[in-house]
């Protein structure tokens, strides 16, 4: 039985594992989304959450503490002041899970983790293209 034992090994080495999952949490901090694997996003999202809940709290010492998972200066700017604003009056839980059904080549179960309350993105610039130019058939 695993009762309340440790986390997922992933099958990596310590070392290898805490550089993918601090690499996923900066990746998902920057681009505010990320495609990976089941337990990965899983495993990830317990170190985001922790890291932004710094970035709500401020001061030094969580600064310093945040930069051992994410390197990234700008990033760190913007874990203590964009997302601090952001997420002032939310308790917790900013992250969400989206299973996107399983990988072609392995079988392996992909799921979409994404920051909650996100900007919606603005068009890709391909339909904006396509929206402009109607598209007429007076040929015979």
């Amino acid at each position: 039985m695993r009762h309340k034992v440790g986390q997922r090994k992933l099958h990596r080495t310590t070392s290898h594992r805490l550089a993918m999952l601090h690499n996923m949490v900066t990746s998902l901090l920057e681009h505010e989304a990320i495609r990976t694997t089941l337990p990965k996003a899983k495993e990830a999202r317990a170190i985001a959450e922790r890291i932004i809940t710094l970035g709500k709290r401020g001061g030094l010492a969580n600064v310093r503490l945040a930069e051992r998972t994410v390197r990234n200066r700008a990033i760190l700017q913007k874990v203590f002041s964009e997302y601090k604003t952001r997420y002032a009056t939310r308790p917790g839980g900013y992250t969400r899970i989206v299973r996107l059904g399983f990988r072609k080549g392995d079988g392996a179960e992909m799921a979409l983790l994404e920051l909650v309350d996100r900007p919606a993105k603005a068009k890709t610039e391909g339909t904006e293209a396509a929206d402009a130019t109607p598209e007429t058939t007076d040929n015979p």
